[in-house]
């Protein structure tokens, strides 16, 4: 729903406190007020630098603003938008004022409007004001926006052409989105798709909470993993030609180093999607508060990229502390709460990919039946994946392919790029280098014996049809080919 839909309902209704959460308050401002001239209703503005707007004598302090819209007199209804408000409601007097005028103006019809990118209400305006998201710019309007800056027809494609350009745009605040058009034409001449990526991509590292990927190999660099591969690219490709069906995500188990990182990235450029990577840790906050409103704001940016793949890594140390006992305070707990309801709940096209290395870490309410499509277990390579790894390798660190190659009973894939990689750094051979390279399943066997079995028979297998099944007699001796070069 607009902004300008839903306020209209909420001022029709008579609502005196309404929180506008938003980063664009130009736009915020310019809609609402195209919305008070069609409707009859009075505007006006506050913020601190230009004061109140229309001017009132002695109302320039946010203090005296409130007093003078309160004692506006006329039929009708007036509507007062105060601007970044939030650092002005720690002020007793100023939260009385606010309180007053809102429950005034359910009578006079004096509407009161925190314009702010946060939300921070205090307690005693909490149950006064309801929330309205301003959200960010559609595929329309970024096709307005584009239209606006590439006026010519040269300029950009013709509009059933322009599914690239607003991919790329997807996501963009308004002023975003029109920054990277312009830099495109300066750049190309033309909207080009590349140039507003690489303002997406500065947008998100700027932000601290997500980080994007795009490009590099696809599935033909990953070994194994058939029935994996098979799985995401039917249910990515089938939701792309059909919307009434969307595909979730899926959670990837494995020991450390069985390429479940490598293949997220894969799977972007398989399906054409970016690859978008969510770091909890990042998410938390010294505040109050903080922390579950930059969750909430980093799934609000997810969804507005959507199509898109998402990928948490290590989930289990994501959220270290949702399961058991914690220090946080419950800041864990409820971080993970609205991971969860928004895993559940979400509509946009975002593919979530989960990884994992210790089930137990995780509560059985993460992997239950619509939060995911499929629960997959990443074995150890076999022996035919090893051969194509160390050629990757070998190719990679210069190492001569007439080489022998050590002792690689159990090693991940992450161990024989470590090995290729040491041998070249300390100029020695691959038998010496993997002298220094101790490979996982030894040092925590106990640990990928109990993962193996607590898979067998609860998770699918990522390398054939069906549910996984351990094979009897020793952990070095399993059926099939596995895995990829990856260093998680």
């Amino acid at each position: 729903m607009s902004l300008t839909t839903r306020m209209r309902e909420l001022v029709d209704a008579c609502f005196s406190g309404i929180y506008i959460h938003s980063h664009e308050h130009e736009d915020a401002i310019s809609e609402l007020a195209i919305l008070c001239g069609a409707e009859d209703w009075r505007l006006s503005t506050w913020d601190i630098d230009r004061g109140l707007s229309p001017p009132i004598a002695d109302a320039e302090d946010p203090l005296s603003a409130i007093h003078a819209f309160q004692n506006r007199e006329g039929e009708g209804t007036n509507i007062l938008v105060l601007q970044n408000f939030h650092r002005f409601l720690q002020s007793a007097e100023i939260v009385q004022a606010i309180h007053h005028a809102v429950v005034v103006g359910k009578t006079t019809r004096n509407i009161v409007v925190i314009l702010s990118p946060v939300v921070q209400l205090p307690v005693e305006l909490a149950t006064l004001f309801v929330t309205v998201e301003h959200a960010r710019p559609n595929r329309r309007q970024l096709l307005e926006i584009a239209c606006g800056v590439a006026v010519n027809d040269e300029e950009r494609p013709a509009d059933d052409q322009m599914a690239p350009i607003l991919d790329a745009a997807s996501g963009l605040t308004r002023l975003e989105a029109e920054n990277a058009f312009s830099l495109s034409l300066v750049r190309h001449q033309r909207l080009e798709p590349e140039a507003i990526w690489e303002i997406k991509t500065q947008t998100l590292k700027n932000s601290g909470l997500l980080t994007l990927h795009r490009g590099g190999n696809g599935f033909d660099s990953v070994g194994g993993l058939s029935s994996l591969k098979a799985f995401t690219r039917r249910a990515l490709l089938r939701t792309d030609s059909d919307r009434s069906v969307r595909a979730r995500g899926v959670m990837l188990l494995s020991p450390p180093g069985c390429g479940k990182s490598e293949f997220c990235k894969c799977l972007g450029t398989e399906v054409g999607r970016p690859v978008l990577t969510l770091d909890v840790g990042s998410l938390l906050g010294s505040l109050v508060g903080q922390s579950e409103e930059r969750t909430r704001q980093a799934l609000r940016t997810i969804d507005a990229m959507a199509p898109c793949v998402l990928m948490i890594d290590e989930v289990e140390k994501a959220f270290a502390g949702a399961v058991g006992s914690a220090n946080d305070s419950g800041v864990s707990s409820r971080m993970m709460g609205t991971f969860l309801t928004w895993l559940n709940d979400h509509d946009s096209d975002v593919f979530v990919v989960c990884t994992a290395n210790d089930v137990k870490r995780l509560p059985p309410e993460f992997s239950r039946a619509e939060r995911f499509d499929g629960v997959f277990f990443l074995d150890l390579p076999g022996r035919t994946q090893k051969d194509e790894i160390w050629r990757l390798y070998r190719n990679q660190f210069g190492i001569a392919t007439d080489e022998s190659t050590p002792e690689d009973d159990q090693w991940t894939g992450a161990e024989i790029k470590s090995c290729c990689r040491l041998a070249a750094l300390l100029d020695v051979s691959l038998i010496e280098a993997s002298k220094n390279v101790v490979p996982i399943a030894k040092t925590s066997s106990e640990s990928i014996g109990r993962l193996r079995q607590w898979a067998n028979g609860r998770c699918l297998s990522s390398d054939h049809s069906g549910l996984f099944r351990a094979s009897s007699g020793s952990s070095s001796k399993r059926r099939g080919t596995r895995s990829a070069p990856s260093n998680n």
